[in-house]
């Protein structure tokens, strides 16, 4: 399976939200990472259809996927970034209607729905109405109504918003385990997330794709050039204009930082391996 974005462009008006974006993309996680306004969320509604390209398309397995209308759309699940639901279905009755929305025989959907509720943690409040759901259960919802008909395309937007840190772990474990067979654009700002599962990292700024590649072609350019630092607190400020500082905590008396820079610190410091995070950071600031 092979989903190609071919020079795609996206305007409005004078603002250009994607500046010929050209990648082909296999069964396996892809990070879509950017800041706000990097041109993500136009990206991935031009991919599930809710935009149309400026110029450019987008194919799979070499056919135009406008050409193709509802057989394609029946090969894609999404998770938008904002929280659509009725607060009046109960998690069932809600996940019930997006498989009948999909043309889903109950029989499957009985078998597919009990199986997603017990995956996202929701079996014991089934019945309980999604006015009553916090957050993060209405994200976990959500991502399962997103898995219901077993897509092959899942544009997920944002997915651990809301989640508890042992929530976006078993969220990030489920994905990985779905991206077996299937092509996964995860947009997320928690680079840790998607870090450990991503096969590439897309890096999107002002509309353009300017990084792309798996985590160590991305992370080894930055070999040699990320320091870990010991400094007292007359010397926090001074270190921490020193290059793009990327952490900073205590111990005990001092600081530790962690540093992005081509040159040695004039400071106490170690080189220390590259991450991803570093790599977001070398592209964006700190």
């Amino acid at each position: 399976m092979e989903l190609c974005f071919h020079d795609l462009k996206k305007n409005y008006g004078s603002k250009q939200a994607l500046r010929g974006i050209s990648v082909s993309l296999r069964e396996g996680v892809y990070g879509l990472l950017g800041p706000n306004g990097a041109g993500k969320s136009t990206l991935m509604n031009i991919l599930t259809g809710n935009l149309h390209a400026s110029s450019g398309y987008i194919s799979l397995d070499g056919e135009d996927v406008r050409a193709m209308g509802t057989r394609y759309q029946a090969r894609i699940g999404y998770l938008p970034q904002q929280q659509c639901y009725y607060p009046g279905f109960t998690a069932e009755q809600f996940l019930y209607y997006i498989a009948a929305l999909r043309g889903m025989k109950k029989p499957d959907a009985s078998r597919r729905i009990d199986e997603l509720l017990d995956h996202v943690g929701l079996s014991d409040v089934r019945r309980k109405r999604l006015s009553g759901f916090s957050g993060g259960m209405r994200q976990r919802l959500l991502f399962a109504q997103a898995v219901l008909a077993d897509p092959d395309i899942l544009v997920l937007d944002e997915p651990s918003a809301g989640l508890d840190p042992k929530q976006r772990i078993q969220l990030r474990n489920l994905v990985g385990e779905l991206a077996r067979d299937k092509i996964v654009l995860f947009s997320t700002h928690v680079v840790s997330d998607v870090a450990y599962i991503g096969r590439r990292f897309l890096f999107l700024s002002d509309g353009a794709l300017i990084r792309d590649g798996s985590y160590a072609e991305l992370t080894k350019p930055l070999a040699g050039k990320v320091w870990e630092l010991r400094v007292p607190p007359e010397q926090l400020e001074a270190a921490s204009c020193f290059g793009t500082l990327c952490a900073q905590s205590r111990a005990g008396e001092d600081f530790l930082l962690r540093v992005l820079s081509d040159t040695r610190p004039p400071f106490p410091a170690e080189n220390v391996t590259p991450s991803l995070e570093d790599v977001y950071l070398d592209c964006f600031g700190g």
